[in-house]
């Protein structure tokens, strides 16, 4: 047949093949092709030999043509195409074959699944034209500085409430520690960081953004002017008594890094939260004490330097006083102060103007004063009176009129006696006339 006589070659194979047949001619020694051709000696002979018994086809590779040895049966590409329609159909390449190999058992390559998932329409290539910004250099220290955000999303997908993920990683080692909560807020950010320094200390500084929750937008007060120094929220007052430096970002690109990772759990986290029907937020959290080590097992690198910056917790500070909110009310004379619009009664006796409110993570409220905890009690009712209130009818005020004897009146009263005396001996003259 005339398809029996035609070779298919590459430009390469065409380039190599002119080389060998001037080796064949003898108008090109075999080391001077080699050096042309980049090859061994050994190997130019070898396939010039090839060339002078086999004819042009010599230079052509014998596994042209044939399937690989190493090529996947289509029972089984059929399967995963199945699979990931049914199971995986929004993953991308690299998390869909790392699905199939930890819960199917089938281990393919990802640059092979990928390449079937285009082919079947799947999946598309994409190019991600990003906007260049200035790098900036990773902290050299684990523990020197920890970027905190809270990120929200649709996390379970609608199987569940809706609820924020706060996310702390740090900036030299891309270590990652992770907490489910309702808002976020002051009581979510205290208790996510309570857990993160009983695990690993306190960080030299957490890099935040300018949420009402971490930056005061109140003015500045005399006391603070004169201090040279900002409002602080709850939070800000309490890492500064725990003499954490508390840095804020002028917008999101500035804490990338935390950013990024969001981005991330809502690929990974989702999907991985979708497998385990996890729908709330006590699952989640558990689901994360099992996922995050593994996750920054993966992910994490080497910091620059070597050793950890994070404080030990001193055994004498309590983390609670701390870590909650703390607001000065007035106590009044009958030894009473109000908070959140109720009234409560001080039992023990104190002899201060101010007091001090705790209301704890746990929902606990405290009273103290100086650090020491006073005893309170709540007046839920107030005593009612003996008698209830009445309008108020004004009487008409009597004028007093002072008689003519009096002090007031004296010089008149005189004035009108003599007078009067006058009178009465004019009347008795004209009588005895």
């Amino acid at each position: 047949m005339a398809g029996k006589d035609i070779i298919m070659m590459s430009q390469r194979e065409l380039r190599r093949l002119q080389i060998i047949h001037k080796a064949l001619d003898k108008k090109l020694k075999q080391v001077g092709a080699a050096d042309i051709l980049g090859l061994s000696n050994r190997q130019i002979r070898r396939i010039v030999e090839k060339v002078r018994r086999e004819g042009d086809k010599g230079i052509v590779h014998k596994s042209r043509g044939r399937p690989s040895n190493r090529t996947i049966s289509g029972k089984i590409k059929a399967r995963v195409i199945n699979l990931y329609r049914q199971k995986y159909p929004d993953f991308g390449p690299t998390l869909a074959n790392e699905k199939l190999f930890e819960i199917d058992k089938i281990k393919i390559g990802t640059q092979t699944l990928r390449n079937w998932l285009i082919e079947e329409g799947e999946w598309k290539k994409s190019r991600k034209h990003r906007k260049h910004l200035r790098w900036r250099e990773r902290k050299h220290h684990f523990g020197e500085m920890e970027q905190v955000d809270g990120s929200h999303h649709d996390w379970f997908e609608g199987r569940g409430p809706k609820c924020v993920l706060m996310g702390h990683i740090d900036d030299a080692k891309s270590n990652v520690f992770a907490q489910f909560c309702k808002y976020e807020g002051t009581f979510p950010f205290m208790d996510s960081f309570k857990r993160y320094a009983k695990r690993y200390g306190l960080p030299h500084s957490v890099y935040i953004d300018k949420h009402s929750t971490y930056k005061s937008t109140a003015k500045p007060s005399i006391e603070d002017e004169l201090n040279n120094r900002e409002p602080l929220t709850q939070v800000g007052r309490a890492l500064n008594e725990l003499g954490v430096k508390l840095i804020h970002a002028h917008s999101p690109q500035a804490k990338g890094r935390i950013e990024r990772l969001f981005r991330t759990f809502q690929d990974r986290l989702i999907k991985e939260m979708r497998l385990r029907n996890i729908k709330s937020i006590k699952e989640a959290n558990n689901f994360l004490k099992y996922y995050l080590p593994i996750y920054n097992k993966r992910f994490s690198v080497e910091p620059l330097e070597k050793g950890d910056l994070h404080r030990p917790l001193p055994k004498n500070i309590n983390l609670d006083s701390i870590l909650c909110l703390k607001t000065e009310r007035a106590l009044r004379n009958d030894s009473t102060i109000v908070h959140n619009k109720k009234l409560y009664q001080i039992i023990d006796h104190v002899n201060a103007k101010k007091l001090t409110v705790e209301e704890r993570i746990n929902g606990s409220l405290l009273i103290t004063h100086m650090g020491n905890h006073l005893k309170y009690q709540e007046i839920t009712q107030r005593p009612l009176k003996q008698e209830p209130n009445k309008p108020y009818l004004s009487k008409p005020r009597k004028t007093w009129t002072p008689p003519l004897e009096h002090p007031w009146k004296r010089p008149t009263y005189e004035k009108r006696l003599r007078e009067e005396l006058a009178r009465k001996e004019e009347e008795q003259e004209l009588v005895e006339v």
